[in-house]
């Protein structure tokens, strides 16, 4: 198979990382197609915006299964009838476990809204500001077991200025989100597609 890298987009929210991935995803030399955007929260506004660009959409809310390990056997068992090769996490609001994690291992990508290894976590704007940091940034990171501490793929920094508060800051770390989070896709899927053409 030398198609491109079937990508799941997991959301719990609006999805505007998810958008930026499925407009890039658009370009016709781009090596990842979003083939399923996935929310825990079937009200998700991201799951809409999903459907209006034509990919497929699936939503398991979490209050439907006993507990942690029912609802990520459900979500592989989703992401495995897509095919799916790699997943983005983008504004999904869950900890995932160990198990699902090892599950993917390597084929798992977040976008977290500093510079890490500093600012694990929430709140990472209103943290940076308190911390009068000089400058803030965004981080997109293989997940792994350890929050926030997967291998680093790409980094955006941003300064922070004087009459920044969260939102502003916030606004300004979005674009830069927007912007590497497809380069790190597409950087990852690329080398994705170049194992599996070697295996043949």
């Amino acid at each position: 198979m030398t198609g491109r890298a079937r990508t799941g987009v997991l959301i719990s929210g609006r999805g505007s990382n998810m958008k930026a991935l499925i407009e890039a995803a658009r370009g016709r030399d781009f090596p990842a197609e979003i083939a399923l955007v996935l929310s825990d929260k079937p009200q998700a506004a991201g799951l809409e915006a999903a459907r209006a660009a034509g990919v497929a959409v699936e939503a398991l809310d979490t209050r439907g299964f006993a507990g942690k390990p029912e609802f990520e056997a459900a979500v592989t068992a989703a992401l495995a009838a897509a095919d799916i090769e790699l997943i983005c996490l983008a504004g999904f609001m869950r900890i995932l476990s160990a198990a699902f994690v090892e599950r993917w291992r390597g084929r798992i990508l977040n976008i977290h809204p500093s510079l890490l290894p500093d600012l694990k976590g929430l709140h990472t704007h209103e943290r940076a500001l308190a911390e009068a940091r000089a400058e803030h940034g965004c981080t997109v990171h293989f997940v792994t077991a350890d929050l926030d501490a997967g291998p680093i793929v790409a980094q955006a920094r941003v300064p922070v200025l004087r009459d920044d508060d969260p939102d502003r800051l916030a606004a300004r770390v979005l674009v830069e989100e927007h912007r590497i989070y497809p380069q790190a896709l597409d950087a990852v899927a690329r080398a994705v597609r170049a194992a599996r053409n070697a295996i043949g």
